[in-house]
């Protein structure tokens, strides 16, 4: 696959937007229009000010720290044709003479703008693209990945937004992989890659959405096919201040932007979702009687593996299965399964191109030829870390030895909860670092810790700060039958300790680690 090496794209070309349209459909307040009764085209959207093209619309939006206008100058300088904001950005804009004279959009809530005006310049590119967007707490990366190949199943070119990576032209040699910055992208960027996805051929996109692009706006402006729940678990209360808001954050994919809905009812808060929209579609994995799509059976052999009866709307039955270990990607895959109808497509088609998908940093196991179980996996909050610890002690008949970090500047609240689910599952628990970011790490491993000593299992618990020693400790303690897992960072590839990101891969560590064991074994 070719790696585009930028975190933004923009299509050859876009229809643009006049001005005075822009103003009238985000109900903005134009400020300085530009004599002589010229209208400007605007062709481009952005909100960083070195980013800006000529033409573009620059957003200069309220931040933690600094407010956006303060770059408007550059922005004008670099081309920018107008500027949206609120009334205190007007203010600065004012004060700053290389920006005299720019048009302004002024808005109370410029964020929440941002989506329907970046839309409106690049056409309007998902009223003519289907998405399918996955929202929920765990699950939308490995959903997501089942429904990119779901849909490569029907004949379509495909396209996938989220956590791992942004890829165009779906899984074959030669599609564009770009790394991704968030789950879900700024609003001006996603419109703009969206349009990019129709300029090269897509014809329907798996799409992560998250509580963040929800509730900030990163999302508007952008109309799904299909929008479905996974499940909701604690995670991100530093963001929302309770577990209500956190809801009614991913509750706004379903107020009136997706065409249809998939609801997992094993949640309760999918349940709650299913009761509000009964036209919606819904899953259980539990089998539970009232759902359209049910699992009615579920066999795994000893690598995990698989197969799944599933039973589906006007008595459909089909057998599908799945490389993915564990109740939770059963989930998953019913999720998908229906998503795929609901789209209107063949669920069959789609389950049986689901059989060999394999996600990156979820539940991936890493052979070098040891006698026991390696998995690396993203849980990184405590429903998260159940599922994954669950299914690996229904796989081997050994001990689990887990690998266990918290990150910093993140919900806080979380980090004992973590320790204490992980001391439950496992027979060695080893708490380590995650990504400490600004925080003083030895106190994050106090959190998890805190948590894991207050359980009455029996875990072995140990303390080993650095993560590479912490995995090469974990392998070393390994025999026959047992289970390492190392959790918490998945995918990424890089560290964040004192605001400085290291390269670091666990997938990489861990099988440096299984080779020495292997090689010095030999």
């Amino acid at each position: 696959m070719a790696v585009v090496p930028t975190t933004s794209s923009r299509p050859e070309s876009t229809p643009g937007a006049r001005l005075s349209d822009l103003a009238t459909a985000v109900g903005a307040r134009l400020v300085e229009a530009p004599a002589g009764g010229v209208d400007p085209l605007v062709t481009g959207a952005t909100l960083r000010g070195g980013d800006v093209h000529p033409g573009d619309l620059f957003a200069g939006l309220a931040g933690a720290n600094v407010h956006g206008a303060n770059f408007a100058g550059q922005a004008v300088a670099a081309g920018a044709v107008a500027v949206l904001t609120d009334p205190a950005g007007a203010e600065l804009i004012a004060e700053q003479p290389a920006a005299a004279g720019v048009p302004l959009l002024i808005v109370a809530d410029p964020r929440q703008a941002l989506g329907g005006a970046a839309a409106r310049i690049y056409g309007d590119p998902s009223r003519r693209l289907p998405i399918i967007g996955i929202t929920g707490t765990s699950g939308k990366t490995t959903t997501c990945f089942l429904v990119e190949a779901a849909l490569a199943a029907q004949g379509l070119r495909t396209g996938l937004i989220g956590t791992v990576m942004t890829r165009i032209g779906g899984s074959v040699p030669d599609a564009e992989v770009l790394p991704s910055m968030f789950t879900t992208p700024e609003a001006p960027d996603l419109q703009a890659l969206l349009a990019v996805m129709l300029e090269r051929g897509v014809q329907a996109v798996a799409m992560e959405v998250s509580s963040h692009a929800l509730a900030l706006g990163r999302v508007g402006g952008t109309h799904y096919a299909v929008g479905a729940f996974t499940n909701l678990s604690q995670d991100h209360l530093d963001f929302h201040p309770d577990m209500e808001d956190y809801f009614a954050a991913k509750s706004k994919l379903f107020d009136g932007r997706s065409d249809r809905a998939v609801f997992d009812i094993d949640d309760e808060y999918g349940r709650r979702l299913a009761a509000d929209h009964p036209d919606g579609l819904t899953v259980s994995a539990a089998g539970a009687a009232d759902a359209d799509w049910r699992a009615l059976a579920v066999a795994a052999d000893p690598t995990g593996r698989q197969r799944i009866e599933l039973a589906g709307p006007d008595g459909l039955r089909l057998t599908m299965e799945l490389a993915l270990p564990g109740a939770f990607n059963v989930a998953n895959a019913l999720t998908a399964v229906a998503c795929v109808q609901a789209a209107g497509h063949d669920p069959v088609l789609a389950a049986q191109a689901m059989s060999t998908v394999h996600v990156p940093g979820r539940m991936q196991r890493v052979d070098a030829g040891q006698d026991f179980l390696a998995v690396v996996d993203y849980a990184h909050k405590p429903a998260a870390l159940v599922a994954v610890l669950d299914a690996v002690r229904g796989s081997v008949p050994g001990r689990i030895i887990s690998v266990v970090g918290a990150g910093g500047d993140r919900d806080t609240g979380k980090r004992p909860m973590m320790g204490a689910e992980a001391a439950r599952r496992s027979d060695v628990l080893i708490v380590t670092d995650d990504n400490p970011r600004s925080e003083e790490a030895a106190l994050i491993r106090a959190a998890v810790l805190a948590g894991a000593r207050k359980t009455a299992g029996t875990a072995d618990i140990q303390e080993i700060g650095d993560r590479r020693a912490a995995i090469a400790a974990a392998v070393a303690l390994a025999g026959p039958g047992d289970a390492v897992v190392i959790a918490g960072k998945g995918h990424e590839t890089g560290q964040e300790i004192a605001g400085v990101k290291h390269p670091f891969s666990d997938v990489q560590e861990l099988r440096a680690a299984l080779t020495d064991r292997v090689g010095g074994a030999s």
